[in-house]
């Protein structure tokens, strides 16, 4: 069934050229996402990767609305020498965020939800709801960096089969749990060239329980005028985790990126 929404996503990705032509191209600023990996052979893998983000410019609101999936399938061996597939990787996540400008230039203060579903993650699920303030630090013609920063609430599910223990030694595996916590996000963007484009955001999220750290570095080259080629390197690392869970996750991906 996820596997169904993954493609529906990577479909819709492909397909938004519709949406855009009845959109007002300086109110609406779509961008679409869409990666896919198969082989065959010796090794058997299918990976799947697809995203839309839409920007939604209006007089006093600067809105955003994101939706992202990875799914991958590998051929894995058991102790009989048997081949079979299995799922080793699948992600979903959804937020929406809401920009109000204030009388300065280029600041603004934020609204925003979102939620994380990844069946092989430190949590189960994860959702936050969070406000705060946003300024541009650097603003140059070829270049920008914008901040935020404020509290957020997190509310999450520690996954099935998680070793980790509360305070009193009791397993928290499929256990819910909740936290007040404190967001910083930075946002650069460099264009290089008028066919080169170099972003890097940074995101941390504080709490109690964990210090979650995000970040992705990507280099845009531009294939047309509308297509472009994305090579991406996205990093996250969590503080605390079990015993037998690696701190941080590591994802290296190319994909076909269509902005209108």
């Amino acid at each position: 069934m996820k596997l169904k929404l993954l493609t529906l996503l990577v479909a819709a990705s492909a397909a938004t050229n519709a949406f855009a032509e009845d959109a007002d191209r300086k109110t609406w600023e779509v961008t679409s996402e869409v990666g896919a990996i198969i082989t065959s052979g010796n090794t058997e893998t299918t990976t799947l990767k697809g995203g839309l983000k839409v920007l939604h410019n209006l007089e006093n609101w600067n809105n955003e609305y994101k939706i992202d999936g990875i799914y991958k399938e590998d051929e894995v061996e058991d102790d009989n020498g048997d081949k079979d597939k299995q799922r080793t990787n699948e992600k979903y996540s959804a937020s929406a965020q809401g920009n109000y400008k204030l009388n300065e230039k280029n600041s603004h203060l934020f609204i925003c939800g979102s939620h994380v579903s990844d069946c092989f993650g430190a949590n189960r699920t994860e959702s936050v709801i969070s406000a705060g303030y946003g300024l541009r630090l650097l603003d140059q013609q070829n270049m920008w960096l914008n901040a935020e920063f404020g509290p957020g609430y997190k509310f999450f599910e520690y996954s099935d089969d998680s070793t980790q223990v509360d305070d009193n030694g009791n397993l928290l595996a499929g256990e819910s749990d909740s936290e007040i916590i404190a967001l910083g996000k930075l946002d650069y963007n460099w264009q290089i060239s008028e066919s080169a484009r170099f972003t890097q955001l940074v995101a941390v999220e504080y709490g109690d329980s964990n210090t979650k750290t995000r970040s992705e570095t990507a280099l845009l080259a531009k294939i047309n005028g509308s297509l472009q080629m994305k090579v991406a390197f996205n990093l996250t690392n969590n503080s605390d985790v079990a015993d037998d869970e690696e701190s941080t996750d590591t994802e290296t991906s190319l994909t076909l990126v269509y902005s209108f």
